[in-house]
């Protein structure tokens, strides 16, 4: 079986394509495709590539052919056909911060039940949550419990204080506010 020739990767291509292998934010589909390439350069038969990457011969071949034609910009992911995916990220953030209805029994949103409400994934809300820093479970104001045994509980906890039975010690242990943020987002003090 023939051996197919060593591929010539330019100059400036080799660090790029070492730089999309190790980073961590780029697309995994275009890190194979580079360290197809530079083992490519290497001299290593396409068979012995589709090994270590843990592809087909056949994807070796078309990613080496891919770069002698264009160069790194034929290794980008191409533009897909269908219709585009359109949020309303506007509304996201408003349902976010307007509370759930009572139906739903909690005093925040969560990703997966705003999600299941507007009809979108839960990856999308996260994702929008995480780009207008929205942390809808870490409000600064006051929430009251949804609890239906609350009026009870409250009443026994205060009963304690104005009545403790005799001999008995009653502890109270609340939790510490934390300390506000501050413009750099540490915390303050």
């Amino acid at each position: 079986m023939p051996t197919a020739a060593r591929l010539e990767v330019r100059g400036k291509d080799k660090s790029t394509l070492r730089s999309w292998v190790r980073a961590t934010g780029i697309r995994a589909g275009l890190a194979q495709r580079a360290r197809i390439v530079l083992l490519a350069g290497e001299g290593l038969s396409n068979t012995e590539i589709a090994v270590r990457v843990g592809v087909s011969r056949l994807t070796v071949i078309h990613w080496r052919d891919c770069y002698l034609e264009g160069g790194l910009a034929a290794l980008q992911d191409r533009q897909r056909s269908g219709r585009p995916r359109r949020v309303d990220q506007a509304q996201v953030v408003v349902a976010t911060l307007t509370p759930p209805p009572e139906r739903l029994g909690v005093t925040h949103w969560s990703s997966r039940l705003l999600a299941g409400e507007l009809g979108v994934g839960f990856a999308t809300v996260a994702r929008i949550w995480r780009r207008w820093d929205l942390q809808p479970w870490r409000v600064e104001t006051f929430k009251f419990s949804t609890d239906p045994q609350l009026d009870a509980k409250v009443r026994d906890v205060v009963g304690l204080y104005l009545a403790p039975p005799e001999k008995a010690v009653v502890v109270c242990i609340d939790e510490k506010s934390r300390a506000p943020r501050g413009a750099d987002g540490n915390r303050a003090g």
